[in-house]
């Protein structure tokens, strides 16, 4: 049976405005909340070419069950569904849990759908902004596309509410131990009372800048990944950090703003200075070069 697209949906409208420019095939990253079900479901309504995956972290009791659920709400839906389970690696569970995640969405090729809304980026802005790295993310990175970038949660809940779908409402995002929960129920509430006004239209504006000059530095100048100082100190430091930064990555390490500039000191200001504690392990300046060593 055909899916039923009410005829007043300003919200869902919303939705489906903002995934007609994308034309190419894709799969949908869907967790089953409103964000994800709200694109697969926009995505449907403008029949477009996708497909959904479903990651099983397996971190939660009956996270198979969710899923599965999920899976099936974008099948009623019209969008071929699966299921993929990952494993989760050990450090911090929110980073091993993306970096799972987009593992699996990344592998079967082509495009992949994310639901990240503009209240994702102004958060992005904030929690990069704590680790001294203030960062954005853009529409498009890669093969990675962000057609929701442009809305708010807002939209994608009243959208849910607008075709009577029920998302998932995920423990996690409730529970302010994690700093992205903690960012979203009281640091962008009080950052909006003390402007007067809603904080996060200004907070995404200026991520999605931090995004656009990330992007535009990464095209007119080298920034793949050595771990070569000689290399290194003749880069401008905004090149070289997002060297060292790749490098890191490929290591399987993710720093912080105060860690990486430790780094590049080993690189571009060396005085015999000792290793930099990053990750779990430390890096070191061995015969020219930087070297990585796990704890």
């Amino acid at each position: 049976m055909e899916p039923f697209w009410p005829r007043r949906s300003p919200h869902f409208l919303a939705c489906r405005r903002a995934v007609r420019p994308h034309t190419r095939p894709a799969t949908i990253g869907l967790s089953g909340g409103a964000d994800s079900l709200a694109l697969v479901a926009a995505a449907a309504a403008e029949g477009k070419n996708v497909r959904a995956i479903v990651i099983d972290h397996g971190l939660q009791r009956r996270s198979a069950e969710v899923a599965e659920r999920a899976a099936a709400q974008a099948r009623s839906l019209g969008v071929p569904a699966q299921v993929v389970r990952v494993a989760v690696g050990p450090g911090n569970v929110e980073a091993a849990a993306r970096e799972a995640r987009y593992g699996a969405l990344l592998a079967g090729g082509g495009d992949v759908w994310v639901a990240h809304t503009a209240d994702d980026q102004a958060e992005t802005l904030l929690l990069g902004a704590l680790r001294g790295n203030p960062a954005g993310m853009a529409p498009r990175e890669g093969r990675i596309v962000r057609p929701f970038l442009g809305i708010r949660r807002t939209d994608t809940e009243g959208a849910c509410a607008e075709l009577g779908i029920e998302p998932w409402q995920d423990p996690m995002n409730a529970d302010p131990a994690y700093r992205r929960v903690a960012v979203r129920q009281d640091i962008i509430p009080r950052l909006s009372a003390l402007l007067g006004g809603d904080a996060v239209p200004a907070l995404a504006r200026t991520a999605g800048r931090f995004a656009q000059d990330r992007q535009l530095l990464e095209e007119v100048a080298d920034c793949s990944p050595t771990n070569d100082c000689a290399q290194l100190a003749r880069d401008p430091q905004p090149v070289r950090l997002r060297r060292i930064a790749a490098w890191l990555h490929d290591q399987g390490v993710r720093v912080g703003g105060a860690q990486l500039e430790d780094v590049d000191k080993l690189a571009a200001a060396w005085h015999g200075q000792g290793p930099v504690s990053v990750g779990g392990g430390e890096v070191a300046r061995v015969a020219g070069r930087l070297v990585y060593t796990p704890r």
